[in-house]
């Protein structure tokens, strides 16, 4: 029995929040222990690989902040978003396979701060309308794809891992569906 969404999402924040990111040191600061684990000491204006979790904690505490090729912004949104409505429903981008992980924590970072802050809540509204475009236009391919014939690596490498349990699952039962109709496989 292959994984649901849940999981899959679950397992692929888990191994989201095991990467390695590089930071950049706001400041400078002694080593210090977070979870049984002694990071730095770091000196401001250094740059740092360390996992996820660290670093988030770390940016938290005001020491460093990620790299900006490390973080998703409006800017980049607005571009997946214009790049996925521009190409023909049976082409799919390729997204980065930690895409969906990185989108999580960049909505629940603008809601946080439009709590604190309420000018920062159109940013949320927007950003979360174009999560929302990019997600169900991916998800409409999706559907198209998982309905055709069977597809490429090419084209199936695209996916991200978890839209390929979304892919998978709706292949499964179409194909399902058809044998059933048709009596064909």
């Amino acid at each position: 029995m292959s994984k649901g969404p849940s999981t899959v999402i679950g397992d692929a924040d888990f191994m989201f929040e095991n990467t390695s990111v590089k930071i950049v040191i706001n400041r400078n600061c002694p080593a210090i222990e977070l979870a049984g684990l002694e990071v730095g000491p770091f000196k401001e204006g250094e740059e740092h690989e360390v996992r996820f979790w660290i670093a988030r904690e770390l940016e938290r505490a005001g020491i460093v902040r990620l790299r900006e090729e490390e973080s998703l912004d409006a800017v980049k949104l607005y571009k997946m978003h214009w790049k996925e409505n521009v190409q023909p429903a049976t082409q799919i981008s390729s997204l980065s396979e930690d895409f969906y992980s990185r989108l999580r924590r960049y909505l629940a970072s603008l809601k946080r701060e439009s709590i604190k802050r309420p000018e920062k809540m159109k940013e949320y509204e927007k950003a979360t309308r174009l999560s929302r475009d990019i997600v169900n236009c991916r998800l409409k391919k999706i559907v198209s794809l998982a309905s055709a014939p069977a597809q490429t690596d090419q084209t199936l490498n695209n996916l991200t891992r978890e839209e390929r349990v979304v892919y998978e699952s709706l292949r499964e039962i179409i194909d399902s569906w058809k044998f059933a109709i048709i009596k064909l496989k």
